[in-house]
């Protein structure tokens, strides 16, 4: 018999635990395989919108629709959680995005263990914000790792990994979306690999490690003293969340969504407008030039720079300054 199809013959029982819509689309890409997703574990619900009305979150949104059963402890190092756990008897464990830590005694209830899907391509980027920090240092490249998990942040075994570029154009939502299916064609593929008992982990080296801190707003304002080309990637790394921002002559805020760069030097202080016309707004960094080219006014809506233009909606001069 074909080898692939004596994987395909063991279905596993799987409780899988995640939060956001990048956990969400491996939940989606699990329903569609042959394992069994006896439940469902996701951050409990949090208030969202203008009202503050408690929302349920991707993860929860799905697993409701496909009529599984959710559990959404406070934590997971109580005893009574972690009994609720261990009497559905599952062969594995899915941890993507879920947001609370898995103490050993969690780890070890599942009789394979519990598996996470990071997206970077470790031991670089481990932490809580790895796509956005990728696109900030200016990596070309990077990808999503499936780890055996243990109780240090991101330090377990690698059982498969898949690389992708980063490209110019990538901002933190489109190598979000990216990664999220890379991530998922990921996890599938190591789950046939232990449904078979034919895996290989891959010790990380400790010695190349860096860390993703979760994105903070205080951090998206611009500093026009840095080189132009580390604003260009902030700014991508930024978009949608924070957003990065600066401020305008009359202290109002900014905020800026898309931009290109020139790294030749000017001979103007940071913060300076260079030109503002239908091409963008350019202003002088500490080493080259900004483009900003799809700027929000406050009170408005996200607005390229050329219809912003000729809106008459930006009253800047040659000269003025942005800080």
């Amino acid at each position: 018999m074909n080898e692939l199809i004596v994987m395909n013959s063991k279905s596993l029982r799987i409780v899988f635990a995640g939060t956001p819509d990048f956990a969400a689309a491996h939940l989606a890409a699990l329903l569609e395989s042959h394992h069994q997703i006896i439940a469902v574990y996701s951050q409990p619900d949090r208030p969202a919108g203008r009202g503050k009305k408690l929302a349920a979150s991707p993860v929860k949104q799905l697993a409701e629709q496909n009529r599984l059963p959710v559990y959404q402890p406070l934590t997971l190092k109580d005893s009574d959680a972690q009994m609720e756990l261990a009497a559905l008897k599952p062969d594995l464990m899915i941890v993507v995005a879920y947001g609370l830590l898995l103490p050993q005694a969690v780890l070890d209830i599942p009789r394979l263990g519990c598996i996470n899907v990071h997206a970077s391509l470790l031991p670089r980027w481990r932490g809580a914000a790895p796509i956005q920090r990728a696109i900030e240092a200016g990596d070309t490249e990077t990808g999503v790792c499936v780890m055996q998990m243990e109780a240090g942040l991101d330090t377990g075994p690698v059982l498969s990994r898949l690389t992708c570029p980063i490209l110019p154009t990538d901002t933190g939502g489109s190598l979000h979306d990216s990664l999220a299916a890379l991530g998922a064609q990921a996890l599938l593929a190591t789950l046939e690999q232990l449904a078979a008992g034919n895996t290989h982990a891959e010790v990380q080296n400790d010695t190349a490690v860096t860390y993703a801190q979760k994105l903070g707003k205080e951090e998206a304002k611009l500093d026009f003293s840095r080189s132009a080309t580390e604003l260009w990637q902030q700014i991508r790394a930024f978009n949608p969340f924070p957003v990065s921002w600066c401020l305008l002559p009359d202290g109002e805020r900014l905020r800026v969504w898309h931009s290109d760069h020139d790294p030749k030097s000017t001979n103007k202080n940071p913060g300076t407008v260079i030109s503002c016309d239908v091409n963008g707004l350019r202003i002088a960094c500490g080493k080259g030039s900004l483009l900003l080219t799809e700027l929000q006014l406050p009170n408005r809506n996200r607005m390229l720079m050329r219809d912003i233009v000729n809106g008459q909606l930006l009253a800047l001069q040659n000269g003025d300054t942005l800080k």
